[in-house]
């Protein structure tokens, strides 16, 4: 066992002894030893719940006959983080998560590990550090919030509130009607319950394997949950006794399925920036081409909020994440081969599902759309590609050609929306948002909620060097690579250009010439870069660009 550098035999008296101060017996000592890798904190409704989760992991571990031992991650709300400098130390945490657990894991030699993440940054820096380390591992998230339906048989969420806001900043609600939808739009604790981040990836740890099947779906208040996470203390017994290891199930095959089921789904646009970080972190063979290969493919088979009316509650009885899978084995979509920490095969643990209510998942004979939910843009605007969550996009917005309104940053941007200076046929450029010139590539849901409540997506593109939540929608194009603060083109746009979309062909383009625009690259200087310190100081010097993943370059 791994745990014997720190326990077994006489020269390990004095770990032994430090062991035994914890209050441990000889007889657990003797034990495997898992690592309770938890996020648990107070401030965020995605983890608040997490301790719960965390005792039945240990009940599950103990009941199999292993030592759980539990320590903590970092675990920031991206919603509480939005719209202020807070979401500057969003993304960045990813790295930190991984960081950490991999000193923790290193120091204190854990045979294998259970993580319990919920919300945005906490997933993907979980997987990292997992891929990293190459232990047996498995995860068991919070589970998402439930929606409630309200007094106009409307079922809210979290995003419901930016758009009321935008609404009323339009005068199209009053303060009660905004104050009506703050109260009852999150009853829940729970990752927000649409398709938005969080659960995307939660969902995608079920579509990779590393998770027991219903993990991204299951809602938080359920007591299906508590008896998932047992399950999951259990199972890593005897992924320990077999030494099935995180690269065993997370390998090239895998991330092709899981982007398989991101298509179907309509997932985040940040899903992109996580799995491309995985691969590089796994020594994956990684393009973003591919995503567009597996989308033209592979169809959309639900339209869960923000893309349509429907929420993870809804997802989870209409089958889960295994019944896209069954409907997508049809088609021969996804590899079932493929061995998953059930310890079974993906074609034996979806052998029995079905899809249960068409409504929600639809058939893959008859989908939303014959194509996947995100798709990558190139153009001379992003030559190194950029991510539009095509699912979330009105039809009339998938080809679009409109006017630049050239901000420098998101707050100016805001004031604009807010102040109704964006008119229908307009193109808001943020920039200077990206990793390094934000730094931290901040989530844009203030504008694009704003853009939404005030009724302008169907008429309104927004782009962006920094990136979206997953509850936005419309026709709101992310991750330009390279970004401004690296002399990509989007630093040289000028209020007036014109900004063609072609979603549905990949393609992004300024239409202006290039000799202008290498006229502007010599006459125009970039923004001067923001005096930082600290942790964001460090992070502007060491991230690499969105097509990289935003992963540290050492």
């Amino acid at each position: 066992m791994k745990s014997d550098s720190i326990k077994k035999g006489f020269e390990k008296s004095p770990q032994r002894s430090l062991l035994k101060a914890d209050g441990l017996t000889q007889r657990q000592i003797d034990k495997p030893i898992i690592g309770i890798v938890n996020s648990f904190n107070e401030i965020v409704p995605g983890h608040i719940h997490l301790n719960t989760i965390a005792r039945a992991v240990k009940d599950g571990v103990l009941s199999a006959g292993g030592t759980p031992l539990e320590f903590n991650t970092i675990g920031v709300c991206d919603g509480i983080a939005m719209g202020h400098e807070g979401m500057k130390y969003s993304l960045c945490t990813r790295e930190i998560i991984a960081d950490s657990i991999e000193c923790m894991v290193k120091a204190h030699c854990f045979d294998g590990l259970v993580f319990i993440p919920s919300c945005d940054k906490i997933v993907p820096g979980m997987l990292l550090a997992a891929v990293r380390l190459n232990l047996p591992a498995i995860f068991i998230c919070g589970g998402p919030m439930l929606s409630a339906c309200d007094a106009d048989n409307k079922f809210l969420d979290y995003n419901s509130v930016y758009e009321a806001l935008g609404a009323y900043k339009g005068q199209k609600i009053s303060a009660d009607e905004l104050n009506r939808v703050e109260e009852n739009a999150c009853p829940t604790c729970g990752s927000c319950s649409g398709m938005f981040t969080a659960n995307s990836m939660n969902c995608l740890t079920e579509a990779i394997g590393i998770s027991l099947p219903k993990n991204g779906t299951i809602p938080a208040v359920y007591s299906e949950r508590i008896r998932l996470a047992k399950d999951t203390g259990e199972k890593i017994m005897d992924l320990v006794a077999n030494n099935v290891c995180a690269k065993d199930i997370i390998n090239e095959k895998s991330i092709r399925n899981a982007l398989a089921v991101d298509m179907a789904l309509g997932c985040s646009t940040n899903t992109v920036l996580h799995l491309t970080a995985i691969c590089r972190e796994a020594e994956i063979p990684f393009e973003l081409s591919l995503i567009n290969e597996i989308s033209e493919k592979t169809p959309n088979l639900c339209k869960l909020a923000p893309a349509g009316k429907h929420h993870l509650q809804d997802l989870h009885r209409a089958g889960g994440i295994h019944a896209i899978m069954s409907e997508l084995a049809t088609k021969n979509l996804i590899d079932i081969s493929l061995k998953t920490v059930t310890e079974k095969s993906i074609a034996e643990n979806i052998a029995n599902v079905s899809v249960l209510d068409y409504e929600v998942i639809k058939s893959v004979e008859k989908p939303y759309s014959k194509n996947g939910g995100l798709a990558i843009l190139f153009g001379n605007l992003a030559p190194n590609g950029s991510v539009v969550k095509r699912s979330a996009v009105k039809d009339e917005m998938l080809c679009f050609t409109g006017i630049a309104r050239v901000f420098d940053d998101e707050e100016i941007a805001i004031k604009a929306i807010y102040a109704n200076q964006i008119k229908k046929g307009d193109v808001v450029v943020i920039r200077y948002e990206g990793p390094k010139g934000g730094p931290g590539m901040r989530e844009m849901l203030s504008p694009t909620s704003a853009i939404a409540g005030m009724g302008l997506d169907s008429d309104v593109a927004l782009i962006t060097d920094g990136r979206f939540s997953g509850a936005t929608r419309g026709a709101a194009v992310g991750h330009i690579s390279p970004e401004a603060r690296e002399g990509g083109i989007i630093a040289y746009i000028k209020e007036g250009d014109k900004i063609s979309l072609d979603i549905n062909n990949y393609n992004i383009t300024l239409n202006v010439a290039n000799e202008e625009i290498e006229k502007r690259k010599a006459t125009m200087k970039l923004k001067p870069e923001a005096h930082l310190h600290g942790y964001l100081k460090r992070y502007a010097k060491m991230v690499s660009s969105a097509d990289k993943g935003a992963s540290f370059d050492l």
